[in-house]
């Protein structure tokens, strides 16, 4: 039995639709960037495909309020920049972060780089605990520096909330405290 061409055309044009849905799940479940590599070992979706699909949830996603970030080929769903507000206020109800938490982020973000015994004597000795839980998730960096350590923001903090440098890390910790994203799903 022979299948004919439009079949074939259904057949592909309905795997690749479940190829794209597949991608599209594991940008938005992800939170982070990920590079092609990862998503074809996620998705066990050929590399010349995924590209093409790459492409087109891109622009599906153009005038949307998600859009997927290419940098430096690695890949993200994020919130798209013109909504970044809304995020903002739904995070500040049920954060991941406590108020103190935030506020002593902000100044390291404000400060860096920092000794952290400067950290202590601003924000107290809860702010060992918070520093350590910001090195566990990677937003800062924490280097021996003599008898204290210093602290610095790493990369991901920047990609975190969505910011690009120290400039616009001025900007939003003078108009309120540092507000993360909105909290992913478990």
């Amino acid at each position: 039995m022979e299948i004919s061409k439009e079949r074939m055309d259904e057949l592909d044009e309905s795997a690749e639709l479940e190829s794209a849905r597949k991608v599209e799940a594991a940008l938005f479940i992800a939170g982070k960037f990920l590079s092609l590599q990862e998503l074809v070992s996620l998705t066990d979706i050929n590399p010349i495909l995924l590209k093409k699909i790459l492409e087109d949830l891109s622009d599906k996603y153009k005038e949307s309020g998600l859009e997927l970030v290419n940098k430096d080929n690695l890949w993200k769903m994020d919130v798209a920049q013109d909504c970044t507000y809304l995020v903002n206020k739904l995070a500040t109800g049920t954060s991941e972060f406590s108020k103190a938490e935030q506020e002593t982020l902000a100044i390291i973000a404000y400060k860096q780089p920092m000794k952290q015994s400067v950290l202590v004597k601003i924000r107290g000795n809860k702010a060992y605990e918070h520093i350590k839980k910001f090195v566990e998730l990677g937003l800062v960096t924490k280097k021996k520096l003599g008898h204290t350590s210093e602290l610095t923001l790493h990369e991901s903090f920047y990609d975190y909330f969505n910011v690009t440098g120290k400039d616009e890390i001025e900007t939003k910790t003078s108009t309120d405290s540092l507000q993360e994203p909105k909290k992913e799903q478990d």
